[in-house]
């Protein structure tokens, strides 16, 4: 597990292009965080491998509970840091927009922590299961286990894509689990508990109690909220010069459940549809979603007849 020395590090190199082809001021200042702590401690460790790896014995039975929260941020080779940040630096751009800098930032942080322990019961359950104390003594180190559990978070805010795994079109919501055995069959030594752990947790907070618990250990901090919260309701005030009232809409009414990403392509095609008809309207159905109600026709004698009622009313 140690690093091999004397060798450029083609990985670190590659990764600082990629980063500075996208820009620093086009990287979220959460994921730029993560990305500069991970490259910091890969050129300086805080312990070696071998004592800030995550395994059962040394952290459960040695009570070593530190590794818990550096055996993520260290990593093998620059390879292995390679791929991990630049699956990063994409899950973070994708989802700190989403979700705020602060949410992310506490949401990184319970990840990072909880991961390691779930990885931790799996391995004691291994062991039970199969009459084999070596899993008690498998060590684990990266990022990788957080990024299969912000996987499983991108999958959820940004339904319906579509992922390619090793040449297969898989549907993102099960593309964590092919990837999860595909890598285990292309790089055996690779942890499947570890990135095992980081489905789990994701799923915990998807689909499970993890995200009500965060917001409720959270407190009343105004700041740790989740703005990329399913809304079901939601009330306006409308104010007039004369009177003011309230009225309650269904979020769903405006966006037919489409995500921002379908909203933004469905207003394009509209407003192409409208371009290419010169605004007018050839259809007489109303387009769903609130995008587009192309105008009522009228003869020339009730624009006449609407004209001259207007200027009777003043």
């Amino acid at each position: 597990m140690q690093r091999r020395q004397g060798r450029v590090n083609a990985g670190l190199l590659l990764l600082l292009y990629q980063i500075s082809q996208v820009g620093l001021q086009n990287i979220p200042s959460v994921t730029l965080g993560v990305l500069a702590l991970n490259i910091f401690l890969f050129l300086n460790p805080v312990r070696p491998l071998t004592e800030v790896c995550i395994s059962v014995h040394e952290v459960f039975y040695k009570k070593d509970w530190q590794r818990l929260l550096l055996s993520p941020v260290h990593h093998a080779d620059d390879w292995h840091l390679y791929y991990n940040m630049i699956s990063m630096l994409w899950k973070g751009i994708m989802l700190e927009k989403k979700l705020k800098s602060t949410w992310f930032a506490y949401v990184i942080a319970v990840f990072s922590v909880l991961i390691g322990v779930v990885y931790m019961v799996l391995e004691f359950m291994l062991v039970k299961i199969l009459d084999d104390p070596s899993y008690e003594m498998t060590c684990a180190v990266g990022f990788s286990g957080v990024l299969f559990a912000l996987k499983v978070l991108n999958n959820q805010y940004n339904p319906g894509r579509v992922s390619s795994v090793l040449g297969l079109q898989i549907s993102s919501k099960y593309a964590c689990w092919v990837e999860l055995v595909a890598i285990h069959l292309i790089s055996p030594g690779t942890s499947f508990a570890g990135h095992l752990a980081g489905i789990l947790v994701g799923l915990m907070y998807t689909m499970g109690p993890l995200k009500k618990i965060m917001k409720a250990c959270a407190g009343g901090i105004s700041s740790f909220t989740d703005p990329a919260r399913p809304r079901g309701y939601y009330s306006e005030y409308y104010g007039y010069p004369d009177y003011q009232y309230r009225t309650s809409r269904s979020y769903y009414d405006y966006t037919g459940g489409l995500t921002e990403e379908e909203q933004l392509e469905r207003a394009v095609l509209n407003s192409l549809n409208e371009r290419d008809f010169g605004g007018a309207t050839y259809n007489n159905e109303r387009r769903q979603y609130g995008f587009w109600f192309p105008p009522e026709q009228h003869s020339e004698e009730e624009i006449r007849r609407q004209r001259l009622r207007r200027f009777e009313r003043r």
